[in-house]
């Protein structure tokens, strides 16, 4: 028997049930308790985390469980716990208030409001005793009731303060609209784009900026796309090494596969250790790109490898794609992962030395006393300093890490986030379409096309509207702009893969649905809520590329796909003038918009419209689709479909033809895929 029991008991969210026999009277965000905080005019505390969170263990585990602590929590604030990947949008609202109030953010993000729901304090870990000139978390509590008690005008002020601010960002863009700038879309501003982002390179163990690091997949995309249209190295050059590190790296999981959120060194070493859906699947995506260009087999590994894990691990037996596994096991960060060298030398015996040798195992450790694997050598390299063939070393390796496996699968394992979220699931069906373009490998498709069937049958309300995340059996919370976003580009992507028209249809009604529900009054823009929903202050538009990609960004390449695919210059045009309205911003700061960028540089270097036709397209539509072509719409169809402009009188025949056409003029058609690829190579 539980000592204490809150109203979380009744949500399904991992993150908020970790909280449900806190002696905090917690609620979810919700209707009951946001008129409890106005009838009893109290201020609100909302504390936002997610399940896969360390530092939202820690300040759990030290304030949330003691009693002492509830208690003044319980007395003085109606307490809120908010799972951030449920309620993305409230995340956003309120880690923009306690940035304009710190300077900073991060979870768990802790934010005071007043009953009206209006923020006035915020910040993220607060210690449980006084540390570092940091307010303890009880004093903090005490100081904000006698605030709210004794100052209330002035908490009401810099409340209104706050909530102006977080409305005015969303004029970001907007003045820059107002100036034509026809010059825009040219080689120079794509060459300036990938400049900027090389300014930042560790040219060194790769990535951009200092720690802690992330992958920046946006980043590295572009740079593989600005080699593929300019042939310039150093770009390129930057790219792989980014790969390569990370796939050498900590931040890899060099047993089971998949990677982890991010790395807090600058070598990739140690990181924290949660694994990420969407860091997974974005990944994938940028891997598919760098093999496809450069048939590096380690990119196709590490692809299997990765896409192994998520079968093993992060898929559903319904199809859907869970959504995160934590950091922790047993409360420590890292335990499930990390190897002592006496347990390898006793699993390994006379193999361990060249194994430890090969990923950095010492008796001290590479990690607080311990080791996490990574290579310091690429394999190839290694094998020569150590007179060995390749073959043998990495048959050798192969076979050590499927021991470890063996004994580290039972090991107490971190929790699973067990909820399947829309979008996040959408950017893996879009990774396992690239993965399945770039490689061939069958099942890819297969999983893909389930996952979106699971969608469409879970996800889906009777009007047409998307629920953004499910649970056994449950559907819930109406989806923001990012979850139709990915998921039109997610029915794009299936559709070049298997040439089902049915796809398009499904991408061009939510393409519908966004514009009618979720646009912006400036051109091109769209906010983050539908219009319909109305408990939040503010409706945001967010614009930024962050560890997911921007569902404006997206949405500006869908629109731009989809108008040349239905003839639809005004959806064209709503995408060039979102564009527009960010121009500068994009040039300046590519790190932060490289969604953007990447479609700026498509429009900018000519989408290649491809027509394959013909009674039996497997075999030379896949080798199309193997064929690095980033700025391509691509449409393929066994039958005729008088409807799409691009396959207006192209009759099926026996045989496959291949058209390469520009504004829907088509060249003569090749019947051979070999000689049509050769229009594509330099």
């Amino acid at each position: 028997m539980q000592k204490h029991t809150n109203q979380l008991a009744k949500e399904t969210s991992v993150y908020l049930l970790q909280h449900a026999h806190n002696p905090v009277e917690w609620y979810p965000w919700g209707e009951e308790a946001l008129q409890k905080a106005k009838n009893e005019d109290k201020p609100i505390l909302v504390s936002i985390g997610y399940a896969a969170c360390h530092w939202c263990h820690v300040m759990e585990r030290e304030s949330f469980e003691d009693e002492r602590t509830a208690e003044i929590m319980n007395k003085y604030f109606i307490n809120i716990k908010i799972d951030r990947e449920e309620r993305p949008d409230l995340d956003h609202i309120y880690m923009d208030a306690v940035q304009a109030m710190s300077g900073s953010g991060g979870w768990p993000l802790n934010v005071f409001l007043t009953p009206d729901k209006k923020p006035f304090y915020g910040g993220t870990y607060f210690p449980p005793v006084r540390a570092h000139n940091r307010s303890s978390w009880k004093e903090l509590l005490m100081n904000i009731q006698q605030l709210f008690s004794e100052k209330r005008n002035e908490v009401e002020a810099q409340a209104e303060n706050l909530t102006a601010q977080i409305r005015d960002a969303n004029a970001f863009g907007v003045t820059v609209n107002k100036q034509e700038n026809h010059t825009l879309f040219n080689q120079n501003n794509c060459a300036l784009i990938a400049e900027n982002l090389l300014k930042n390179a560790d040219t060194v163990w790769g990535g951009f900026g200092q720690a802690p690091k992330f992958p920046q997949t946006f980043s590295i995309q572009y740079l593989l796309r600005q080699f593929h249209f300019t042939h310039e190295e150093k770009g390129l050059k930057q790219a792989l090494l980014s790969l390569d590190k990370m796939i050498e790296g900590g931040i890899y999981d060099q047993l089971g596969g998949g990677f982890a959120r991010y790395s807090t060194d600058e070598q990739w070493l140690a990181p924290h250790f949660e694994k990420m859906l969407y860091d997974n699947a974005l990944l994938i995506n940028v891997l598919a790109e760098a093999y496809q260009l450069t048939n590096n087999s380690l990119y196709k590994e590490t692809i299997e490898h990765t896409l192994a894990f998520i079968e093993r691990e992060m898929l559903s037996k319904e199809g859907g794609f869970y959504s995160a596994l934590d950091a922790d096991s047993e409360g420590v960060e890292g335990k499930f992962y990390v190897w002592e060298k006496e347990e390898i030398d006793s699993l390994l015996g006379a193999d361990s030395e060249l194994f430890c040798s090969f990923y950095d195992v010492s008796r001290h450790g590479n990690w607080e006393d311990t080791n996490i694997l990574r290579a310091l050598q690429p394999l190839k390299a290694f094998a020569a300093d150590k007179g060995l063939e390749e073959d043998y070393l990495q048959t050798l390796l192969a076979t050590c890490r499927e021991k470890l496996m063996a004994v580290r699968d039972i090991r107490i394992r971190p929790q699973l986030d067990d909820k399947i979220l829309l979008g996040w699931n959408a950017l893996m069906i879009s990774a396992y379409c690239k993965a399945y373009a770039a490689t061939g490998i069958g099942s890819y498709k297969i999983i893909a096309v389930k996952a979106i069937d699971f969608i469409e049958n879970k996800f889906r309300k009777s009007d047409g509207d998307y629920f953004h995340t499910y649970k056994e059996g449950e559907a819930k919370i109406e989806a923001f702009l990012d979850d139709y976003a990915y998921l039109i580009q997610a029915y794009i992507q299936l559709q070049e893969i298997t040439a089902n028209e049915s796809y398009l249809q499904s991408a061009r009604q939510l393409t519908d649905y966004v514009i009618e529900n979720f646009s912006a009054e400036q051109k091109g823009n769209f906010y983050y809520t539908h219009q319909h929903q109305s408990d939040v202050i503010v409706r945001k538009k967010e614009v930024y590329d962050g560890a997911t990609p921007s569902g404006n960004g997206i949405m500006a390449g869908n629109l731009i796909y989809l108008s040349l695919i239905f003839d639809n210059k005004e959806w064209y045009t709503k995408a060039v003038d979102a564009i527009k309205s960010l121009g500068p911003a994009i040039l300046k700061y590519p790190t932060s918009f490289g969604v953007w960028a990447s479609v700026l540089q498509s429009i900018t270097n000519g989408i290649k419209e491809i027509v394959v036709v013909g009674e039996d397209l497997s075999d030379d539509l896949l080798a199309v689709l193997k064929t690095y072509l980033p700025n391509k719409v691509l449409q393929a169809s066994a039958v005729e479909l008088e409807h799409y402009p691009l396959l207006a009188g192209k009759q099926i025949e026996a045989g496959n033809q291949f058209y390469l056409c520009e504004n829907y003029a088509c060249q003569k058609p090749e019947t051979a895929v070999d000689k049509f690829l050769a229009n594509f190579k330099r």
